[in-house]
């Protein structure tokens, strides 16, 4: 399908550089689209308005969100859709495009563990800079992506995924300041129960498996570490799988 992008509710036909100056601060949330219906949806009009509360220092109503959602998806049942919230005159405007659906990986990744700690790390905002950089750097060193933690070598969240570890069957998550994943707190919701605890990078080889989730993988298993590996461990993956397969998947 071409992309489309909307603003406020209308076609947009061009990009001028005012926008492009005005979206480089804001806040956004991404969804993928499948039958009309989107994982936590409620969580993504959660997110965006708590972060416009917090940016902007205005709610943003769930209603105008689902309704310019609505408009953006059309006819389309199968999409990727990315909200963008900013300001041009004080308001708070909404920037929706709509792309191709992207499907899961399959192949599990290995990741490049590092000292970094994005600005804010609770808000999806868009200052992406270091998240991109990081990841090619851990490209460029022969790995899938870089995995972020502390200068006390904790933790956090990969450069677009949350990543979570499992002994056995039971699942745990970093304590160290992280974006709360629309994915992972789905994830979450379906858990019979999970922990959350600090996680030292000393400590990566005392799990059985990792994975990352995110609005496109909901569990991608991780390959390694730096150079601490993991197996394929089923009995954690269907864990996971049997979680996410709970919880319903909300229409837009």
């Amino acid at each position: 399908m071409p992309d489309s992008l909307l603003l406020n509710g209308e076609l947009l036909p061009t990009v001028t550089s005012e926008l492009l100056r005005a979206t480089s601060y804001g806040h956004f949330t991404s969804m993928q689209v499948r039958d009309g219906r989107v994982d936590g949806l409620d969580l993504h009009f959660d997110r965006l308005d708590r972060s416009s509360r917090e940016v902007f220092g205005q709610p943003l109503d769930a209603d105008r969100v689902r309704a310019d959602l609505r408009t953006a998806l059309g006819r389309e049942r199968d999409c990727s859709l990315r909200v963008n919230v900013f300001s041009l005159d004080g308001e708070l405007d909404l920037l929706i495009r709509r792309s191709d659906p992207v499907e899961p990986g399959t192949k599990p990744l290995r990741l490049r563990p590092i000292q970094h700690q994005r600005a804010l790390p609770h808000l999806k905002h868009t200052g992406t800079f270091d998240l991109i950089y990081h990841a090619r750097q851990a490209a460029a060193a022969g790995y899938d992506d870089a995995l972020f933690h502390t200068s006390a070598g904790e933790v956090s969240e990969a450069s677009i995924w949350n990543i979570c570890f499992a002994r056995g069957t039971k699942i745990v998550f970093p304590a160290a300041p992280v974006l709360a994943g629309i994915r992972q707190q789905v994830l979450q919701r379906g858990l019979e129960s999970f922990e959350t605890q600090r996680i030292l990078v000393s400590e990566l080889g005392s799990f059985d498996a990792a994975y990352l989730t995110n609005s496109i993988d909901p569990a991608l298993p991780v390959a390694a570490i730096g150079e601490v590996t993991y197996a394929p461990h089923p009995a954690s993956a269907q864990t996971i799988a049997a979680a996410y397969a709970s919880q319903e998947a909300q229409a837009v």
